[in-house]
């Protein structure tokens, strides 16, 4: 049921160091899923401690560079693979499909990693960014993290499609008859697991170094990526996503948070996630003209606004003099 090895450790590439104050480790959820999980604690002056959420299929490796500029920015950092992706148990025996049953399940990835590294292992005050697919799952875990997590920032979240692809309404009714009968474990599309575009077509990045390094590091470690999504992970997020078509579950959002939109987004909708910001009454939206899908991997330019947005929008909620782990 698990490919993953007994004792937690990461990939390293040419030019992808791990921090090297990064510690790994493996947790049990409550539904017994095991989760690798990675933390950081800042040297010197904390400021407080960042819950990274990845997106889909990726890795704690893919944010190594990331996890070193948030310690330099004084934050501490405690990140994990989702079930069935990364470095953390797969959910299909022998499988690199991308599979979830039901969206819930990523919610409790999330509150067991608070519950068991976050709170009893780090420095407030807490806050969370997210990426793409994690920004979903934050949005949903908002309510029950009000009064744990001060500020979220959520860089190009997915809370709908990219115009190119057909509606979340019409996806959502398709992934849903077919998981009915019987199809729910079978890949959405053909594809082959780590193979990433060419970097000339790439939605993801324009960032030709960052995104050589990122291709090298699912060549030689493809067991930590996923090809296809499921048939089931497609009905899950897709219903999670229809969800905030409600008034209501707007109304129960109470975590102030931030979107931040990529310009030139392909993968998720930018409108989507304004428009969602704008019906919150804790939200607020900014845009980065031009930067494609993966912020925190974009080029520089691009990539040092969404780092700058983040320090800014957490601004003062953030404890200057609170004393570091580490020191202790």
């Amino acid at each position: 049921m698990s490919d993953i090895k007994e004792q937690p450790e990461f990939f390293e590439t040419p030019g992808n160091p791990a921090p090297d104050n990064l510690v790994p480790g493996f947790l049990l959820t409550s539904d017994k899923r095991r989760l690798r999980y990675a933390i950081a604690h800042v040297r010197g002056p904390s400021r407080g401690t960042v819950v990274l959420l990845q997106g889909r299929n990726e890795a704690i490796e893919k944010y190594f560079e990331t996890i070193g500029d948030l310690n330099a920015r004084g934050f501490s950092v405690v990140t994990f693979d989702w079930r069935g992706q990364g470095g953390s148990e797969r959910l299909l025996r022998r499988s690199r499909l991308g599979h979830v049953r039901h969206f819930g399940q990523y919610l409790t990835d999330l509150e067991c990693v608070m519950q068991e590294v976050v709170l009893p292992d780090c420095h407030p005050p807490y806050h969370l960014l997210a990426h793409s697919m994690g920004g979903l799952v934050a949005l949903h875990a908002s309510s029950r993290l009000s009064n744990t997590i001060e500020r979220m920032v959520l860089l190009a979240p997915l809370i709908g499609f990219a115009a190119s692809f057909p509606s979340v309404a019409m996806l959502a009714r398709l992934a849903n008859a077919a998981r009915w009968l019987g199809f729910a474990s079978l890949p959405v599309r053909r594809s082959i697991p780590g193979k990433m575009p060419h970097a000339a077509d790439n939605p993801l990045t324009s960032d030709p170094r960052r995104y050589a390094r990122n291709r090298r590091l699912a060549e030689e470690a493809p067991e930590l990526f996923l090809g296809s999504p499921s048939v089931a992970w497609l009905a899950a997020v897709t219903r999670a996503m229809r969800r905030f078509e409600r008034s209501a579950e707007i109304a129960a959002l109470s975590v102030p948070t931030l979107f931040v939109v990529a310009g030139a987004d392909r993968v998720v909708s930018p409108a989507a996630a304004e428009k969602l910001a704008y019906r919150m009454r804790c939200g607020s939206s900014l845009t980065i003209p031009l930067a494609r899908h993966e912020l925190l991997q974009e080029a520089d330019p691009f990539r040092e606004q969404a780092l700058e947005i983040f320090d800014a929008y957490v601004g003062n909620a953030s404890s200057a003099d609170q004393p570091s782990l580490a020191a202790e």
